[in-house]
């Protein structure tokens, strides 16, 4: 029961908390509103979810709103923003968030590869900026179970649309296993377990 030596946390193919970042893009009322692939409380639990979930793992998160400057759109949800209280938010008039040159230049920055996507709605504001990054080399992970779209259809031709072009689907409970990777990483593994448990992905776990 000997676990291998770590692979390359930057070159593995894998997830892992050094090669990743994620972004979170419209999660404002506007958008949220307008959901109807998946309950809204659900999509909400979720996406807190994932935001504790990467916290623990410390990977960087950008965050990005549309329209708020403008007065014509809300912030991000207060159940959202305060679990960022020290995350700058990256407002745009584009639909597609990699057509603002902050929020790219904020992307490109962080210096990892692996974009882990979380964004309202599917077929709008995950879809664009998931083909731009994938055409620009990047390799990009929907989180399924954090996304939603305006009908059922809408949000699974997404889906189709982007896993075709090269997108890697993921999900909350595959996301977290995939970066704690093995249990002796003890400097992560009780915090994975909580948010799992928090999120009701693990409930009578004991692993």
């Amino acid at each position: 029961m000997t676990s291998d030596v770590r692979r390359d946390p930057l070159q593995d193919e894998l997830l892992t908390p050094e090669n990743a970042v994620l972004t979170l893009i419209d999660y404002q009322p506007m958008q949220i509103n307008a959901i109807n692939s998946i309950a809204h409380a659900t999509l909400i639990k979720n996406t807190q979810a994932l935001i504790n979930l990467m916290q623990a793992f410390k990977v960087p998160i950008i965050l990005s709103t549309v329209n708020v400057a403008t007065s014509q759109n809300e912030d991000t949800i207060p159940a959202l923003k305060r679990l960022l209280p020290d995350i700058p938010s990256y407002d745009r008039t584009s639909i597609n968030a990699w057509e603002d040159v902050a929020y790219q230049q904020a992307v490109k920055a962080t210096g990892r590869r692996k974009i882990v996507i979380g964004a309202l709605w599917t077929e709008a504001c995950m879809a664009f900026p998931t083909l731009d990054a994938l055409a620009a080399g990047f390799d990009v992970f929907p989180v399924v179970d954090a996304i939603g779209g305006t009908s059922t259809l809408a949000h699974e031709t997404a889906l189709r649309r982007v896993e075709q072009a090269g997108a890697q689907l993921t999900t909350l409970a595959q996301l977290g296993c995939e970066l704690q990777r093995d249990w002796n990483r003890h400097a992560t593994a009780r915090d994975f377990v909580r948010v799992m448990r928090e999120a009701r992905i693990f409930v009578d776990f004991h692993g």
